[in-house]
């Protein structure tokens, strides 16, 4: 079978319905520039700023850097990924859009929200009113409130409780964690704090997103640096640190080397071929061996190894049908 699978991709003039999963090309790009600018050149001459699914994306961009086009005055050897921290993100544990009528409201305190030490994701009340962002692990008393209609009232809880505790308290006895809509529900929820005293509300921010939008999970931080860290203040973006390939938050104004990919897209190709008589191109171990050996015909002459291939079936759940009018070209010749 081997000798005769060789000879049907020799007289191959196309592939019938293999195709190309669609994929990442990555493109180091060694021209400095900030985050911002960096997202513009990709999105201009690329798809977007790179995405990471995993860790063998991690490996591709570690082996495709050059490193010695990556050394800076300060901090060589970084590359922006698409990675940041959307610090406009803030959202309300109460998720029904029709509670919010009247646009944005936020009250924060000079200088915050700020991020420090990069875990502040939750909002606390002072006894003035005025919001700080805060570590969701701090043990704080909460405003939870309940809706009634176009009725709201604020309750304080007795215990201390982290954020999460406090969500799934709140909506256990009441409507869910506080949200404050405007200066006049801020005032109700602030005579609820006493002096000295910190409360948890409902805002919260959803951190890290990517570039591209892609809903992603995989994080590569660099945790010997306890990353990320916001250790110079508003540290918003993410650079690759290579070779080791592990992250880094950075301020988005630093200039370095970017990485940027491309979308590679589906592609079909017809393959038609010459068949033994005794040979059935529908037998799932003959489909098998046909793609394996397309394969590494590819791999021979260069192509890119992360190329998926697989066969498209057909409506009757058959991958190659018989060509009636090739078969009668060939029978007059026989003749």
């Amino acid at each position: 079978m081997e000798k005769v699978l060789l000879f049907i991709i020799t007289a191959a003039s196309g592939l019938c319905a293999v195709s190309s999963t669609v994929g990442r090309q990555y493109h180091f790009i060694y021209d400095l520039k900030n985050m911002t600018e960096a997202q513009s050149y990709c999105r201009e001459h690329y798809t977007d700023l790179a995405t990471i699914d995993n860790m063998g994306d991690v490996n591709t961009l570690n082996n495709m850097a050059d490193l010695s086009q990556m050394v800076y005055s300060e901090y060589s050897y970084r590359a922006w990924i698409g990675l940041y921290d959307d610090m406009d993100s803030w959202k309300w544990s109460l998720s029904d859009g029709g509670f919010y009528k009247h646009g944005k409201f936020r009250h924060w305190s000079p200088r915050e929200p700020n991020n420090h030490k990069g875990a502040e994701l939750c909002t606390e009340m002072y006894d003035n009113g005025l919001w700080n962002d805060n570590s969701c692990e701090e043990p704080l008393k909460a405003v939870c409130f309940d809706v009634r209609g176009p009725n709201v009232t604020f309750v304080l809880t007795n215990n201390n409780l982290t954020w999460t505790q406090a969500q799934i308290y709140c909506r256990e006895h009441h409507t869910d964690l506080a949200s404050v809509r405007n200066m006049t529900e801020n005032q109700k929820v602030k005579e609820l704090v006493a002096s000295g005293q910190n409360v948890w509300i409902g805002l919260f921010r959803d951190s890290w997103k990517w570039s591209d939008g892609s809903k992603s999970s995989f994080r590569y931080w660099n945790q010997d640096a306890k990353e990320p860290n916001n250790n110079f203040g508003k540290e918003a973006c993410v650079a690759a640190v290579f070779n080791s390939g592990k992250w880094e938050d950075w301020n988005c104004d630093w200039k370095r080397a970017f990485i940027c990919y491309s979308q590679l897209k589906k592609q079909v190709i017809k393959l038609s071929v010459l068949k033994d008589s005794s040979l059935d191109l529908n037998d799932p171990a003959v489909v098998e061996q046909v793609l394996k050996q397309i394969k590494q015909r590819l791999k021979d002459q260069g192509v890119n190894e992360d190329i998926k291939l697989s066969w498209r079936k057909q409506s009757d759940g058959k991958i190659f049908h018989k060509d009636e009018k090739e078969t009668e070209k060939r029978k007059k010749r026989e003749l």
